[in-house]
């Protein structure tokens, strides 16, 4: 008996002796059949986070996957890191052959947005800015870049989708606050005076007042301008955004009385 390891099919030929010292001859082949050249493939090879690639054996009859993926040519996968699979092929013959193939997992970035202020009047600009990753798309039309100055008219929410080297994207959004400007109004009591004569003249619509010609600050202001006069009034809400009026009282000259 011999064990033997042929690299190709080959025949073997055995001389027996009898007791007598007589021979005889037998042949034997044994049969090598080669083993399968199996290859692997990823497609893509590289892919973001969540996303799936389709893995492909080739060069035998049946595949076995490594991973739990059970058999067949084709898996689809999604690995949340880089993973290597591994296939076993197996030819007609029974006789089998392994490859691996790599897929790798580029993670999304993680893209933040801000906005400076965050909170503005109505007509004032704000700074919106992106970091996280290496380029970036803006809503509303904004175009590309990772700052932009905007001015909304109402309160608006931007997304802002950023993309990595590696073409993976994330998204962010950001909140600009737009303050009404307060409707500032100015009344004069009484709007025209005799020289000499007080009126009073009355700020509304804001939350704090600011006057024209060194009145200082309050809601209500007397007033006796030796001439006709025009007052402005500013006003500032809560949130800091300002409104202005203005309100005029008109001065009368006394009559020059005289007697004889």
């Amino acid at each position: 008996s011999k064990t033997v390891t042929p690299s190709s099919t080959t025949t073997y030929t055995v001389t027996g002796t009898s007791a007598a010292g007589c021979t005889g001859t037998a042949t034997v082949s044994v049969t090598v059949n080669p083993l399968p050249t199996v290859t692997a493939s990823a497609s893509p090879s590289a892919i973001c986070n969540g996303e799936s690639s389709v893995i492909t054996a080739s060069g035998a009859n049946t595949y076995s996957w490594s991973g739990g993926l059970g058999s067949g040519a084709s898996k689809t996968v999604t690995p949340s890191a880089t993973t290597t699979y591994t296939v076993t092929g197996t030819s007609t013959a029974g006789c089998t052959g392994t490859a691996t193939v790599s897929v790798t997992v580029n993670p999304l970035p993680s893209v933040t947005a801000t906005a400076s202020p965050s909170a503005i009047c109505n007509g004032a600009t704000s700074v919106l800015t992106a970091s996280g990753a290496n380029t970036y798309s803006w809503s509303h039309s904004l175009g590309s870049g990772s700052s932009k100055t905007v001015s909304p008219t109402g309160t608006t929410t931007y997304t802002v989708t950023g993309t990595s080297t590696a073409g993976c994207t994330g998204t962010a959004t950001v909140s600009v606050t737009v303050n009404p400007l307060p409707t500032v109004t100015a009344t004069a009591s009484p709007a025209t005076i005799c020289n000499g004569q007080t009126s009073v003249i009355t700020a509304s619509g804001a939350n704090t007042y600011s006057w024209s010609h060194t009145l200082g600050s309050g809601s209500s202001k007397t007033v006796s301008p030796t001439g006709t006069t025009t007052y402005t009034v500013t006003g500032t809400s809560t949130a800091g955004c300002t409104g202005t009026a203005t309100v005029s009282v008109t001065v009368n000259p006394l009559p020059s009385v005289t007697a004889t």
